[in-house]
């Protein structure tokens, strides 16, 4: 049975611990965490102890943090393909975000936006790539945390759209810093809602987003089967965390929104009791 966790990008900006318990109470056990949600600095200016102090809140409300994601939201600057100065700047910003992420409790860094390779070659862009990575990987050594290459659709990337580029690039790699994960909507979009998708993770499936178009309440556009992602977890014995990947929609009742996309992912996915 998967884990229910949900995004804090559901929740208001700078403001939300007061609502992390009502998150438990809807039998939610995990948070991911997007930094610019918490801190309006999240790197140079971000001290230790804020860090620590969020963890235990996320801890004394009764749930896990799962890892991070929307890493680069306020700091569009940085990403792949962007000059050698700037990828440097990346490595450095990552190797930070990893080490908050372990400080929080977490274990996946959820890489998505920011890799768009525009008029580069593909063959430059890999090496870009590899290049980043080889940078990086070694010093998330000892994190206890997981780079995954968020798949997307080629509406949002192109670059490593697919799962089974994503799984390429860890099996050459084969760094236990390098991870995989899965996207709801991109299954959709690239094509690879198929057994043999899932099948090819098989006992390496880090995380699973649970999304639809425009980050709307999860099911409610019906655009993507959710019911069959979820019986195709279950296929493969997947018991990781499905993460609501929902933004914040009401900003009057922002947990009603969030209840909707819990009891889609409980009523698709199934859970832990």
């Amino acid at each position: 049975m998967i884990r229910i966790a949900v995004s804090n990008i559901g929740l208001p900006a700078f403001n939300h611990l007061g609502l992390l318990p009502r998150l438990a109470e809807m039998g939610v056990g995990g948070l991911e965490v997007a930094p610019s949600r918490v801190w309006r600095d999240t790197w140079m200016e971000l001290p230790p102890a804020e860090v620590a102090a969020y963890g235990k809140a996320v801890r004394d409300a009764g749930l896990t943090v799962v890892g991070l994601h929307s890493l680069f939201f306020d700091h569009p600057d940085l990403g792949l393909f962007k000059g050698a100065d700037t990828l440097t700047h990346t490595v450095a910003f990552m190797a930070h975000l990893s080490a908050v992420c372990r400080d929080l409790g977490g274990t996946t860094l959820i890489y998505g936006g920011g890799r768009k390779r525009g008029q580069l070659p593909p063959a430059e862009a890999e090496a870009e790539c590899d290049a980043f990575l080889d940078a990086l990987l070694p010093r998330m050594d000892g994190h206890g945390t997981k780079l995954c290459f968020e798949p997307l659709g080629p509406k949002d990337t192109d670059f490593l759209n697919t799962a089974g580029q994503c799984l390429a690039l860890a099996e050459r790699f084969a760094h236990p810093a390098l991870g995989l994960q899965l996207d709801a909507k991109a299954l959709m979009d690239n094509d690879e809602l198929t057994q043999a998708t899932f099948r090819a993770v098989q006992g390496r499936l880090d995380h699973v987003h649970a999304n639809d178009p425009g980050l709307v309440v999860v099911g409610s556009t019906g655009q993507v089967d959710h019911a069959a992602i979820g019986r195709h977890l279950a296929g493969i014995g997947y018991g990781g965390w499905v993460s609501s990947e929902q933004r914040m929609l009401t900003e009057a009742d922002p947990l009603a929104d969030i209840a909707a996309s819990v009891a889609a992912i409980r009523a698709n996915y199934g859970s832990a009791p």
